[in-house]
């Protein structure tokens, strides 16, 4: 049985099978592989709200033949007190695979480490590794040849991430780029350096100071294949709106940001956007904005994540 809970839980073999497999999935809608989940039922277990997450997962658990079951943290006993682990157990016993979307990253580590299921991390709030792989796979399609090895064509590539460089995307996009072997630019202000939880985890992975920060957006985009972003205000962080919106002003992405970039550099977010503070209306209007590939690909990517957890399983 294999876990999912961070980018490196699979190795860059693993993940260049898994892209090829969301490739096929992605040119046949799946029909080929229809009963890898058949008479399986996994069960989305979310804390907080989504809408391509919820979507995507349940959409690909139908389309691999499988039955999902959304759970919110308030339907179940965890909402009243139940420990974390003996939910863990208790579900282990009915369904086949625990998809989680929560706060705190040690619950998926608790459940995965005393459930006997396969778990997959649909976001904590130090990581979001489902995410990562379907930006990169959608990076890949359009560097790769048509057939090649999209795996390989990330490798020395550059992605610069502007604005709050210290949320779970930024830390995820870090342990991605170090793992899909790309260089990775962070601009955000002086007290959003990447914190030492994240240090400590590319440490132990063999990626220490495998980033760039700086506190200059034009420095971070320079030579960048893809500019991304992300919201400045995360669920849990409303009491900052404020403070954040002015803070971060100077790391919107603009058209004059975009344009200090390669030429032919895509931009990426992993959306809901908000127009007019972290990106503006012009750059995910421009036509080498690729979020909504980046958002129907988390369908594809998904259903390869799961078929691999559940082939190993």
């Amino acid at each position: 049985m294999k876990h999912f809970l961070k980018e490196t839980d699979f190795s860059p073999a693993q993940v260049a099978e898994l892209f090829d497999l969301a490739r096929n999935l992605k040119a046949t809608r799946g029909r080929e592989i229809a009963s890898v989940l058949k008479h399986q039922t996994w069960a989305l277990i979310f804390s907080k709200s989504s809408t391509r997450t919820r979507v995507s997962f349940e959409v690909g658990i139908h389309e691999l033949g499988g039955n999902p079951l959304f759970l919110s943290k308030n339907d179940i006993q965890l909402g009243r007190g139940e420990s974390i682990e003996d939910t863990a157990r208790v579900l282990s016993r009915f369904v086949h695979g625990l998809i989680v979307r929560t706060y705190d990253h040690a619950e998926v580590e608790r459940l995965a480490a005393a459930g006997t299921v396969p778990v997959i991390n649909a976001l904590t709030d130090f990581l979001h590794p489902c995410q990562i792989y379907t930006d990169a796979f959608t990076m890949a399609e359009r560097w790769a040849p048509s057939g090649g090895d999209l795996f390989a064509s990330l490798r020395g590539r550059k992605i610069a991430f502007l604005g709050d460089t210290a949320c779970n995307m930024a830390n995820s996009w870090v342990l991605g780029a170090n793992l899909f072997g790309m260089k990775i630019s962070l601009a955000g202000p002086a007290g959003f350096a990447p914190s030492a939880d994240l240090n400590g985890l590319l440490a132990r992975e063999g990626f220490a100071g495998g980033y760039d920060f700086t506190t200059d957006p034009i420095e971070a985009v320079r030579d960048a294949d893809v500019v991304y972003t992300d919201v400045w205000v995360s669920m849990g962080k409303e009491e900052e709106k404020r403070d954040r919106l002015a803070l971060m002003a100077p790391y919107s992405v603009t058209g004059e940001v975009f344009a200090a970039a390669k030429p032919d550099a895509y931009f990426m977010h992993c959306l809901p956007a908000h127009p007019g503070e972290e990106v503006q209306q012009e750059v995910l209007d421009n036509p080498r904005s690729i979020i909504f590939d980046q958002a129907e690909n988390r369908l594809h990517v998904q259903k390869a994540i799961m078929t691999l957890l559940a082939r190993r399983d």
